[in-house]
């Protein structure tokens, strides 16, 4: 029987020719790409030149498929970054998103300007969630997201450009330690306090050199380098950080950033702190020796709990085991090597006698004042515990502060077991026979692990756990 209307077409002929139909549809004037490409420094590299050539490499690749509509180019930043954390790519995967977006593939100038690592593997994915091809001059065109060998082949490259840049950092630190250590050579940033920058000469690279660039070393500042001395001399006569702080300010001092506004942009330049104090007391540098390696940068994960996000560069204290120090002076001292490490000894010699004493509460109390963390001291041959609002002997007190908070650490003790009782409530049917009654040790290292403050109210003379729910007690009235 022949049905009216039919064309004696088969099905699976049908399904073919609609097919053939709306591919040719879709790609009338061929597909519209999106442009991806990144520079990162641009000290080092001409970011309109390296535009330019990762755009024509690309333009290349997609001749005779389709044309480039669309252009996304990152300035400034590291292949290490995640797309999410690069302003253009981050625009690049909010615009794959858009159901209307203008472009049907991405296409990149080479692998190592659009990822790292195991990137490659974290963003396939999320092209073809949203049907974007992926084209690239290492496979000859377009990615194929599902093939063995193109998958092979993008963990390869990921490890490639993952060691080049392992690589280099190692050949730089190398290069800059024995730099410092067998030539003592000043390898950059902001001079010391104390110390200005003066032309040493031709860079000692060639290359460099013949770009016009020129080698620097320190020399001692006539303004600010006997302040250097003097506080050496001071901390030196056993005088405290405070006061060597309070006298620079009463004598109208500038502080290192009022001295040098133009270097010390991001800070206020008021006046002396402590911690500038110290730091300049702790800066091996005024040896005369040239130390680097004292503050190395580090990398951590922005987030362990998405390690997509990657990792972010910080910066903490080495030891002094870790410092790179030169062989020889590299610069005029402006204290003997002697004088800075007795400086060094007398800060150990006073956490020596201090460990004799026993704050069993240190960092768990705060003030019912004004919130600040009470400072452990020694009164009476006592251990206390105080809070003056945040002065210092560094600068002169305010009059309108409150009164200084001071608590004894032995009104505090016997009060502990009734306040844990209070906190814990039926969870000390929990607690082991061994700790019931309960002690002062058990109680504290309850309180550290969970991670729990106690606030003390000197009005009231109260003592109550910084928890949700209001639980505390009345210490003793007797001083």
């Amino acid at each position: 029987m022949t049905l009216l209307g039919g064309s004696g077409e088969t099905l699976v002929e049908w399904a073919a020719r609609s097919t053939r139909r709306r591919a040719v549809a879709s790609c009338t004037g061929g597909l519209r790409f999106a442009f991806y490409g990144r520079v990162s420094t641009e000290d080092h590299q001409d970011p309109v030149t390296s535009r330019v050539r990762q755009r024509d490499q690309a333009a290349a690749l997609v001749a005779g498929f389709g044309r480039i509509v669309a252009e996304y180019f990152d300035v400034g930043h590291s292949r290490v970054l995640p797309w999410a954390r690069r302003p253009q790519a981050a625009a690049l995967v909010a615009a794959m998103a858009d159901p209307e977006r203008g472009f049907d593939a991405i296409v990149v100038g080479e692998y190592e300007r659009a990822f790292y690592g195991s990137q490659f593997a974290l963003m396939a994915p999320l092209f073809e969630h949203y049907g974007v091809q992926l084209w690239m001059p290492e496979v000859g065109g377009r990615v194929d997201f599902a093939g063995e060998g193109h998958e092979q082949l993008m963990i390869a490259l990921g490890i490639q450009s993952k060691r080049e840049i392992t690589r280099t950092r190692i050949r730089v630190r190398t290069a800059m330690a024995a730099q410092v250590r067998e030539q003592g050579r000043y390898q950059g940033g902001r001079p010391p306090y104390g110390y200005r920058l003066v032309d040493a000469g031709p860079h000692p690279n060639r290359a460099h050199a013949a770009w016009g660039r020129r080698a620097w070393r320190l020399e001692p500042d006539p303004d600010t380098a006997p302040i250097v001395t003097w506080m050496f001399v001071q901390r030196r006569a056993r005088h405290s950080m405070a006061r060597i702080t309070r006298a620079l300010n009463d004598a109208d001092v500038p502080c290192p950033s009022a001295a040098d506004p133009k270097r010390n942009a991001h800070r206020s330049g008021a006046g002396w702190t402590l911690t500038t104090v110290r730091a300049i007391l702790c800066n091996p540098r005024y040896t005369g020796r040239q130390v680097w390696n004292r503050q190395p940068s580090e990398h951590e994960l922005v987030d362990p709990g998405n390690t997509g996000l990657g990792h972010r560069q910080v910066q903490r204290w080495n030891l002094p085991d870790g410092w790179v120090i030169s062989a020889r002076p590299a610069h005029p001292a402006l204290v003997s090597e002697a004088d800075f490490v007795a400086v060094q000894g007398m800060r150990a010699v006073a956490e020596g006698k201090r460990s004799e004493r026993c704050y069993l509460l240190a960092g768990l109390l705060r003030c019912g004042i004004c919130g600040r963390r009470l400072e452990s001291c020694w009164a009476n041959n006592r251990a206390a515990y105080r809070c003056r609002h945040g002065h210092s002997s560094a600068s002169r007190p305010d009059p309108d502060r409150p009164k200084n908070l001071y608590i004894r650490q032995d009104r505090i003790l016997p009060h502990l077991p009734a306040l844990y009782v209070l906190l814990a409530g039926p969870d000390l049917a929990d607690w082991p026979p061994s700790a019931l009654p309960l002690g002062v040790a058990d109680i504290i290292g309850r309180l550290r692990a969970d991670h729990i403050t106690l606030v003390y109210d000197p009005e009231t003379r109260a003592l109550r756990a910084d928890t949700r729910e209001e639980v505390k007690v009345i210490l003793d009235p007797a001083r």
